[in-house]
């Protein structure tokens, strides 16, 4: 078994009115909100992945489906803490998070720093391991018509000491 592995993330949600905008394990004010069986997170969604993929596990749709009554609306920062301890099974721990968030709106500038808390504390990492970055696609496509928020992960998962 390596030493070291690499995964990759990604998710996108619908934007819709009546819901609450949750990103990156914190609620920001915007008058839509992303549409999922869960709080529909999908940074927290695609780093999920990122780190199932890494460690060869499949994906967060195996692990929890949306067709289960108990992941309904239920908090994404659960299902990362879950992930990291599934990972666990298999002697992995977090190295480090490069994410990136795409979306026109809100502007995410000011909230990465307590993104990356948020998700560092999570995964029981130092917040200078979480990368968090945003853009937008210059109105193009899906996100950029705000139908949308879309959210890339890369991770490094270690073998634990």
């Amino acid at each position: 078994m390596s030493k070291i592995r690499v995964g990759f993330g990604f998710d996108v949600h619908r934007l819709v009115t009546g819901r609450e905008l949750w990103l990156g394990g914190i609620l920001l004010e915007h008058e839509m909100g992303l549409l999922g069986h869960s709080d529909a997170d999908v940074l927290i969604h695609a780093i999920c992945d990122a780190l199932l993929g890494a460690a060869n596990m499949r994906d967060i749709g195996y692990h929890f489906p949306d067709t289960a009554g108990e992941y309904a609306n239920i908090d994404s920062k659960i299902l990362l803490a879950k992930t990291v301890d599934l990972i666990a099974t298999k002697g992995y721990r977090v190295g480090n998070v490069d994410a990136t968030v795409c979306a026109e709106r809100p502007k995410l500038k000011v909230h990465i720093p307590r993104m990356q808390e948020t998700l560092a504390r999570v995964m029981r990492v130092d917040a200078d391991e979480v990368s968090v970055k945003a853009t937008t696609t210059e109105k193009l496509g899906f996100t950029g018509r705000e139908e949308g928020i879309a959210a890339y992960a890369t991770v490094l998962i270690e073998k634990a000491d």
